[in-house]
């Protein structure tokens, strides 16, 4: 019997990247995943690949109205959401000093209050339901701090935050809430604020004490134990996937 048989799972930018590996390693321990994207044809794709129960949908997790109505077709769809997984980010690198304001409102308006508005939409069913686990994904960023990352890291640090407090709020309700933290991962998104940089990526590397960089299915695994019956006692807890970059 699989770790998740049963159990529904709702993803937020699950079409591609670190998004798309929690979605399928989540399938493949047996639960039916709803899988949501700003992207509607890269989460239908994603679903389809998947196969078996999963759906692909697309969710704006800065907009609360589109939010909401993803959740009610999830739970018009398969009666109840027992996981979910807030992954759904985005980043531009650059110093502080020469940052654009309108880029500090969509960093924050998709990483902190994407995840607000997600949970805020999913929690009652989950209350109701009388348990349930959400995983946030966080960043190291967030934990340690990241130079060109400011306002990023401003905000995964308020999910960290977000995270310990919504643990102790919901632990009465028997719902166990985490934070997983990426280091340096090889996706789109990475590449996409200079990991496509040889000589950054060789740095990063050397830095790393395993000496490569995070795969998505790396924070996958660690997902799917948070929200899984194994981790029915751990909340609260903030997880630092970095192959040792970062050490707490």
């Amino acid at each position: 019997m699989a770790r998740l048989d049963g159990r529904i799972a709702f993803v937020t930018g699950a079409g591609r990247g670190i998004g798309r590996a929690i979605a399928e390693k989540l399938a493949a321990e047996g639960a039916a995943v709803v899988v949501t994207d700003l992207d509607e044809d890269s989460a239908r794709t994603t679903a389809k690949a998947i196969g078996a129960e999963a759906v692909g949908m697309p969710a704006d997790v800065t907009s609360r109205e589109s939010v909401r109505q993803a959740v009610a077709e999830a739970k018009d769809q398969f009666g109840r959401i027992d996981v979910l997984v807030n992954n759904a980010g985005w980043d531009k690198a650059e110093p502080f000093h020469e940052s654009d304001e309108s880029d500090w409102d969509r960093i924050i308006a998709i990483n902190l209050y994407g995840t607000l508005n997600t949970t805020k939409a999913v929690l009652p069913h989950l209350v109701e339901q009388g348990g349930g686990s959400i995983v946030n994904i966080g960043s190291d960023a967030g934990r340690v701090g990241s130079s060109g990352e400011a306002v990023y890291s401003a905000a995964k640090g308020g999910v960290i935050a977000f995270t310990k407090t919504l643990a102790r709020e919901m632990a009465r309700h028997r719902i166990n809430v985490n934070c997983v933290c990426p280091g340096p991962t090889d996706t789109e998104l990475f590449a996409s604020i200079g990991g496509d940089n040889p000589k950054l990526r060789e740095a990063l590397i050397k830095a790393i004490p395993f000496r490569r960089l995070a795969q998505p299915h790396d924070l996958a695994n660690a997902v799917a134990f948070f929200a899984s019956e194994e981790a029915s006692y751990i909340t609260g807890q903030t997880l630092s996937v970095s192959g040792g970059l970062t050490m707490s």
